[in-house]
């Protein structure tokens, strides 16, 4: 594959789930070699032009996953998001090989950008083994589900990019529990946030897709346990949001075509950098994995901000309820 060739392969309108197999279909960079193994991915356009966190943590697994024997499957990985990727261009990814021991495998990957790196991930592999075990309760009293507004329900009336985006583009079905955070942070000032989620078509029966999946999936909404707790909406103005890092533990198979619940909170927030931690249940109740990631989240303070914000909040809330009688 050359970068010519990757570079086309932005993703086009149709079936999410397509798009997101398609996407994690990385090629090997033709004539390149160093003390790395070399792939090319694409980006996946986005209103904003700047690269999804999750999509380049999954392709970033992807291409580690590639190189490590067919029984060893991935259980943690730890990433730094360094520089924005540009979601016009192909990228990247260059992958070392650590160790490989008896039982467990090291990979260090890098994601470049016109030879830039735009975050650095050391992913960790194991052969399957038998030992103790225990695992987290997964809450009681959530709602199912179908019971729960889709995206498009609540979104799909705007004319707007971003909200046409994550209403009919996004690969996963996400539903929010707690009232979303989309326009307005309604319900009280908690540092908690779940949503179900599942992609919208079947996957294939490829174990290492579903937990690269898995992965892309886990930066769509953990941030909001933060907003959530000081009253922010994803459209408070001047406010200034980006992931910094991104930890995940896989401790189970999971099927990303079925439902599954995110739980999320998040503990302390300081210096305008917000944690927030998640735990994924499926829906039988077991826990398959776990998130941690840490955000920057810078919020304007001068008053001139905080009235144009509740402005808009209150125009949006009216044109959403508009839209529900429409």
């Amino acid at each position: 594959m050359t970068e010519a060739e990757a570079g086309i392969l932005a993703l086009p309108g149709g079936d999410p789930t397509s798009s997101l197999i398609k996407l994690l279909d990385l090629g090997e960079l033709e004539g390149a070699r160093t003390d790395e193994d070399i792939f090319l991915g694409p980006s996946q356009q986005q209103p904003h032009h700047r690269v999804f966190g999750g999509q380049v943590l999954a392709q970033s697994l992807v291409a580690a996953t590639r190189t490590v024997e067919e029984d060893r499957a991935v259980h943690s990985m730890h990433g730094y998001f360094l520089r924005p990727g540009d979601a016009n261009k192909p990228i990247t990814f260059g992958v070392q090989r650590l160790r490989d021991g008896r039982s467990f495998s090291a990979r260090r990957v890098h994601a470049y950008q016109e030879g830039t790196p735009i975050l650095s991930m050391i992913a960790s592999f194991q052969t399957e083994d038998e030992g103790i075990e225990h695992e987290s309760a997964m809450p009681a009293g959530i709602p199912d589900p179908e019971s729960l507004p889709t995206t498009a329900d609540l979104l799909g009336k705007f004319d707007h990019p971003v909200a046409r985006h994550w209403a009919y583009e996004r690969p996963f079905d996400i539903r929010h529990v707690n009232p979303p955070l989309y326009v307005s942070a309604a319900g009280g000032k908690e540092a908690t946030n779940a949503v179900w989620m599942k992609t919208f078509g079947p996957m294939p029966d490829n174990p290492n897709l579903h937990r690269a999946a898995l992965a892309y999936a886990s930066d769509y909404t953990l941030l909001e346990s933060i907003l959530r707790r000081h009253g922010l909406s994803w459209i408070t103005p001047g406010m200034n949001v980006a992931s910094l890092d991104h930890a995940m533990w896989w401790h189970r198979p999971a099927r990303v075509d079925e439902w599954l619940l995110y739980i999320q909170e998040s503990p302390s927030a300081q210096s305008a950098r917000g944690l927030a931690t998640g735990k994924i249940f499926n829906r039988a109740g077991q826990h398959v994995a776990s998130v941690a990631q840490e955000g920057m989240v810078r919020v304007p303070s001068d008053l001139k901000s905080k009235v144009a914000g509740a402005v808009q909040s209150k125009v949006l809330e009216h044109q959403l309820r508009k839209a529900g009688r429409a």
